[in-house]
C-alpha cells in the first residue's frame, strides 16, 4: 500500500505562527510536526508517500524533506492543493499516485503514541471498502463522532452538539481505489469544502466500512491548546521518538 499525508490549509487557528511557515512544519518537542505522520506510515511498512500541501509556504517542505531518503522513505512525491477545498478535495489529488491500489491517509497534524501497523496489515487483506481508526476522547464535539453497533459503524456525525458516543474519528483513514469515485460525487458543505465525513458515510451506506479503536494517546495539533498538549505528550516520552543516530523516527508498537 501507499501512504498519503494531507498537509495543506492555511492554519488560521495558529496565527501568527502560520504567517511565516506551514502549520505542519511547526515544532512538536524536538522535531517538525510533519515527521510524526511520516513515521506513522514508515512504522506500518509504508515507504511510498505522497505529501499534499498548499498555501504560500509549500516550498518549505522541500527544503526540510528533500527526496525523503534521509528519513527512510523509498519514494517521496509532492503535489499542491490550490485554495482550501477541504480534506476530501486534497485527497482527490492522490488518484494518479494511488495507481489503482489501496492507500493509507493521515492528516499532517495527527500524532499518536503507538502505531497503525496491525490496522494497516488487516486492511491490506480487506477485500474492499475502507477502514477508520477511532479514539475515545473527552471532547467528542470537536470531531467527527462515530456511532457504532457491535462490529459496524452506523454513522459519522461531524462536530455534533450532542454526541452519540465519545468515539472520535481520528485523522487516519484507509481506502480502496473507489474513494476517488466517491469524492467526485460529494457536494461541497456549507463552508464550501468537500468533507471527509461525507466520504466515510458513503462507505458506511454501502456497508463497506470497518474500524478499530486506537490504544494509547492520540491528538491533533491544529489549535494552540492541542499543539501545547502534543508537545507535552511527546516530551514526556510519547510518540515516534527518533533514533539518536539518524532522523528516522520512532519505535514500533501495536495499535491493539
Amino acid at each position: 500500500m501507499k501512504g498519503v499525508i494531507l498537509a495543506g490549509g492555511l492554519g488560521t487557528r495558529l496565527r501568527p505562527l502560520t504567517l511565516v511557515t506551514n502549520k505542519h512544519l511547526l515544532p512538536i518537542y524536538d522535531r517538525p510536526m510533519i515527521y510524526y505522520p511520516i513515521q506513522c506510515l514508515l512504522n506500518a511498512g509504508i515507504d511510498e508517500i505522497l505529501l499534499v500541501t498548499g498555501g504560500e509556504h509549500a516550498g518549505d517542505f522541500l527544503k526540510l524533506l528533500g527526496n525523503g531518503k534521509s528519513l527512510g522513505i523509498k519514494e517521496l512525491h509532492y503535489t499542491y492543493q490550490e485554495g482550501e477545498g477541504g480534506i476530501a478535495d486534497a485527497l482527490s489529488l492522490a488518484e494518479d499516485f494511488a495507481d489503482g491500489g489501496k492507500i493509507v491517509v493521515i492528516l499532517g497534524d495527527n500524532i499518536i503514541e503507538r502505531n497503525i501497523a496491525r490496522a494497516a496489515e488487516d486492511f491490506s487483506t480487506q477485500a474492499t471498502g475502507a477502514k477508520i481508526l477511532l479514539k475515545e476522547v473527552a471532547d467528542p464535539e470537536r470531531f467527527g463522532v462515530a456511532r457504532v453497533e457491535g462490529e459496524r459503524v452506523v454513522e459519522i456525525v461531524e462536530k455534533p452538539e450532542n454526541p452519540a458516543s465519545r468515539l472520535a474519528v481520528t485523522g487516519i483513514y484507509m481506502y480502496d481505489n473507489t474513494v476517488f469515485q466517491i469524492v467526485r460525487g460529494v457536494n461541497p458543505s456549507d463552508r464550501g469544502e468537500l468533507e471527509i465525513t461525507d466520504v466515510n458515510n458513503a462507505y458506511i451506506k454501502r456497508s463497506d466500512m470497518t474500524y478499530e479503536t486506537m490504544a494509547g494517546w492520540w491528538t491533533d495539533a491544529g489549535t494552540f491548546q492541542s499543539l501545547y498538549r502534543a508537545n507535552q505528550m511527546v516530551a514526556e516520552g510519547g510518540a515516534n521518538h527518533m533514533d539518536a543516530a539518524a532522523p528516522k523516527a520512532g519505535k514500533a508498537a501495536s495499535i491493539a
